[in-house]
C-alpha cells in the first residue's frame, strides 16, 4: 500500500522534486519504506528522477491502471472513494455484485486490466484483451425504487461521452441504448445490473460496468468484429494513457450520479444529442426474431420511439431488444 501512496503523492506534484522526508511525514512511514517504495516503482517502470537535497521527481510513467494512479484525481468523489485494481478477473461487474452482496460501500469502483469472461446484454461476451482497454465497474446504492433507475444507463452513457471528450479532445456518439461509437464503430460497451431483495423486491445495489477499447490494434479484435470495432488509438493515431481515461470517465459518472435523477432534462439532452440512432433504418433483434423497422426518436423516457413497416409506432425499452443498422452496426 506504501507503493501506491507513494505513487499518489509522486503524481500530483508531477515534475517537481518532493523530497523523501515530506513523504515520510506525509505517509506516517519511515524513509526506508519510501526509498524501497520507489525501487519498487521503479522496476515496474516509472521513470524516477532522483537529486540530493531535492528528493525524488516522477518524469515517465508505463500505461498502468492502478489505485495509486487514480486516488489524487478522484479525491472528493463518491464514485472512486474506494479503489480496486486487479491485473485479470472474470468479470468486473461479476466480482463488483459479489463484494455487493458481502456488504462493500458504495461508490467501489473495480477496474481489471484484463477479463476473462467479459459481458455484454444479452449475454453476449466483450473482447477483453490483457493491457489494452479500460474494463471498469461501479457499485452504486441509490435509495430508489428499481424502476426509477432503469434510465441510469443511458445516463452513464452520456458520462463516458464527456469523459472521453475531456481525455482525448473528441466526443463520441451514443447508439441507442448503451454502446459508444466512434466513425460508426464501437468504441464502448456498458451494462447495468441491479441486485433485489428477494421478499420486497427492493433495490439492494447497481453496477455500472464500462468496457472501453482504447488501444487495441485491428488485429486485437476477432476477424468478425474488425468490421465494427475500432479503439481511441486507432482512432486518434497515438495511444491513451488508460489511467488519464479512467480517472476522467469516473469524474463524469460521479457528477452525472450526483445529479440523478434531478437532473434528467440536462442528461436528456445531451442523450438525445448524442444519439445517432434516431433517421436510420434497424434492425430490432431480439433472440427470438428479426424485424426492421425505422427509428424515429428518443422519448422522455429515453426509450427509443420506431416505426415499423405497417406503419405503426412503438416505444422500446432498453433491454427489450437489440437494436442494430440494416446496412452497418450503426
Amino acid at each position: 500500500m506504501s507503493r501506491e501512496s507513494i505513487l499518489s503523492l509522486l503524481r500530483e506534484n508531477q515534475g517537481k522534486y518532493l523530497s523523501g522526508e515530506a513523504m515520510s511525514r506525509a505517509l506516517g512511514i519511515s524513509r526506508a519504506a519510501v526509498w524501497k517504495a520507489i525501487a519498487a516503482l521503479r522496476q515496474e517502470g516509472y521513470e524516477i528522477d532522483s537529486a540530493p537535497n531535492r528528493g525524488y521527481r516522477l518524469d515517465a510513467a508505463p500505461d498502468r491502471v492502478r489505485e495509486g494512479e487514480l486516488a489524487g484525481p478522484l479525491a472528493g468523489c463518491r464514485i472512486g472513494s474506494e479503489l480496486l485494481c486487479l491485473d485479470t478477473i472474470d468479470s468486473t461487474n461479476t466480482e463488483c455484485k459479489r463484494r455487493a452482496m458481502a456488504g462493500a460501500p458504495e461508490g467501489l469502483v473495480i477496474i481489471a486490466d484484463e477479463q476473462t469472461g467479459g459481458r455484454g446484454r444479452l449475454g453476449r461476451s466483450f473482447q477483453s484483451p490483457k493491457g489494452k482497454g479500460l474494463y471498469l465497474t461501479a457499485l452504486l446504492r441509490p435509495d430508489l425504487p428499481p424502476q426509477d433507475v432503469a434510465d441510469f444507463t443511458a445516463w452513464a452513457a452520456v458520462a463516458v461521452c464527456d469523459g472521453i471528450e475531456e481525455c482525448c479532445g473528441l466526443r463520441p456518439q451514443i447508439k441507442w441504448t448503451n454502446d459508444i461509437v466512434l466513425h460508426g464503430k464501437k468504441l464502448v460497451g456498458i451494462l447495468t445490473e441491479l441486485g433485489l431483495e428477494s421478499e420486497t423486491n427492493a433495490l439492494q445495489y447497481l453496477v455500472t460496468g464500462i468496457g472501453v477499447n482504447v488501444n487495441q490494434t485491428r488485429e486485437d479484435f476477432d476477424p468478425e468484429l474488425r468490421d465494427m470495432a475500432t479503439s481511441l488509438s486507432q482512432e486518434l493515431g497515438r495511444p491513451v494513457r488508460r489511467a488519464e481515461l479512467a480517472a476522467a470517465i469516473v469524474k463524469a459518472l460521479d457528477r452525472a450520479y450526483g445529479g440523478f435523477p434531478d437532473n434528467r432534462q440536462e442528461y436528456l439532452d445531451k442523450y438525445r444529442a448524442d444519439c445517432i440512432t434516431p433517421g436510420n433504418q434497424v434492425q430490432l433483434i431480439s433472440p427470438v426474431s428479426r424485424q426492421e423497422a425505422r427509428a424515429l426518436e428518443v422519448d422522455d423516457q429515453f426509450r427509443l420511439v420506431v416505426e415499423l413497416p405497417d406503419g405503426t409506432r412503438k416505444a422500446l425499452s432498453a433491454g427489450e431488444v437489440s437494436v442494430r443498422g440494416m446496412y452497418g452496426y450503426v
